[in-house]
């Protein structure tokens, strides 16, 4: 697999909530550090995506938005 995307971080699917259209998608990081991505429900059927299947969350972000109190 070859992409663009410099953030190709590996993890974990933690949990799976299948919604009727989208799926919430929750991936374990290494050291515990979870990050959940929105995906269509076809999407998330396609990859055949269940907890404990080995993925690779992509980061591609022109921006990052930082905010303080």
């Amino acid at each position: 697999m070859k992409l663009s995307a410099r953030n190709v971080l590996k993890g974990k699917v933690k949990s799976i909530v299948t919604g009727m259209v989208n799926s919430e998608i929750v991936i374990e990081l290494p050291g515990g550090v979870e990050m959940t991505s929105i995906i269509t429900k076809t999407s998330a059927e396609n990859l055949k995506l269940k907890e404990g299947s080995e993925v690779y969350a992509i980061v591609k972000a022109s921006n990052v938005i930082i905010g303080t109190d």
